[in-house]
């Protein structure tokens, strides 16, 4: 029984409100002093946490999250959500649009979803608000936006699953591009129904922006654009590792608004500042992880799951089912990162017996970790829209249910159709 102590404890932490990477740390080293002694945690914590996140692959994760400080420290980013405001405006929902918009835009640029949530609470809600556009709406566009970055390249998530599953980056990439653009559709959709439901909480903009306005403000865009074929061309030509393309990216994104007189030292620390805030964060969960990865090796637990979803007898593509099922349950109360260190070790053995798509299955489970950030108690992304939007956090929460159902769609619609990934 004492085997099992380790995963108590972890679910004990998180109700509890324990920082995922503690609980995971924590239970580990718990449960390690049952199934082990004092002198084996002792190592591991001695070696293994440096080594866990020593590798030189890991440097695209924090390369590209500084990509997105110095982008939105130097409002670049708000760029996209004010040329897709005078555009779209005026269309019913248009401030709402021009955010999911906005989102999908800012994914491709930063790979981080807090960063994306964050950027677009600061821009869109105040808009929205002096439009009368209901905070549920608001809150919610906003904040389910953000999570586009978690699909669309340079997904961070993306990238870990690839650095822990060994699969090709640039595959993943490639086929998370379609599932992105469905996304962006569907919550556009969703948006569109929302206001055709109750066109009191999106009225309708009066004032027109002249078609020569709209037009010269694209020139606003040169940025951003630049550096999107400075991203793209250079991963998916294989002229340079994910890595390299990440350095070259955060130059990019450096010397671009430097160059536009964007940036001030001020702005470079704030950046750099928040660049390790988040980078610690991440590689801290990585860390209690591997503690935690340590324990379920031990105990063999690991593989007992291994074989018993192998044993299973019903079809691959139901145990896939499975697979989503959960991760969109684990993504309720853990952070995306933790799920993926913690389960692929397990689940990817499975799908390759299987015969299942791996770079199919990827695309699956990221799409079922997005609803984690929008959804209680964990919800980051709504916490981090919430905080710096200065809105109320329930009315948050109420708001990204439409979206978040939809989402499940599109999960239904990758399930069924699994070409949609392989395409490119």
């Amino acid at each position: 029984m004492e085997i099992y102590i380790g995963i108590v404890l972890l679910f004990l932490f998180l109700a509890l409100g324990v920082p995922v990477f503690l609980s995971m740390a924590m239970a580990g080293a718990i449960g390690l002093l049952f199934v082990a002694d004092f002198n084996t945690l002792l190592g591991i914590f001695s070696t293994n946490s440096y080594t866990s996140v020593a590798h030189y692959s890991f440097l695209s994760i924090p390369l590209f999250i500084l990509m997105a400080n110095f982008l939105t420290t130097s409002n670049i980013t708000k760029d996209l959500f004010w040329v897709a405001q005078k555009w779209i405006g005026r269309l019913p929902g248009g401030l709402a649009i021009a955010t999911v918009l906005a989102g999908a835009g800012l994914g491709a640029l930063s790979g981080t979803s807090t960063a994306s949530a964050a950027t677009l609470a600061g821009a869109a809600v105040p808009e929205m608000n002096k439009h009368g556009y209901s905070t549920r709406l608001s809150m919610g566009v906003v904040s389910m936006s953000g999570t586009l970055a978690i699909m669309i390249p340079p997904s961070g998530t993306l990238i870990i699953f690839g650095l822990i599953s060994g699969y090709s980056i640039t595959e993943l990439f490639r086929a998370a591009i379609i599932p992105g653009i469905l996304t962006t559709i569907v919550y556009i959709i969703v948006v569109l129904i929302w206001v055709k439901k109750r066109p009191g909480d999106a009225p309708r903009l009066n004032e027109k922006v002249p078609f020569m306005e709209k037009l010269a403000s694209l020139k606003d865009l040169w940025p951003i654009l630049l550096l999107l074929v400075i991203v793209i061309l250079s991963i998916f030509s294989g002229w340079v590792t994910i890595t390299e393309a990440a350095g070259v990216a955060a130059l990019g994104s450096f010397l671009i608004p430097l160059f536009m007189k964007r940036l001030s030292f001020q702005k470079v620390f704030v950046a750099l500042q928040n660049t390790i805030k988040t980078t610690t964060m991440i590689f801290a969960i990585i860390v209690g992880a591997m503690v935690f990865g340590y324990y379920l090796t031990l105990t063999q637990i690991t593989r007992k799951l291994v074989v018993f979803i192998s044993e299973l007898d019903m079809a691959a593509i139901y145990i896939v089912l499975i697979f989503v099922l959960l991760y969109a349950f684990l993504g309720l109360f853990m952070d995306q990162v933790a799920i993926l260190y913690l389960t692929l070790p397990l689940a990817i053995p499975v799908v390759e017996a299987l015969g299942v798509d791996v770079i199919w299955f990827a695309i699956l489970i990221v799409a079922a970790a997005e609803t984690g950030l929008v959804t209680p108690p964990l919800g980051l992304n709504c916490y981090v829209a919430s905080g710096t939007a200065g809105e109320s956090l329930e009315e948050t929460f109420k708001g990204v249910m439409p979206f978040v159902a939809a989402q499940f769609g599109v999960i239904l619609i990758l399930f069924l159709f699994p070409w949609l990934t392989s395409i490119l």
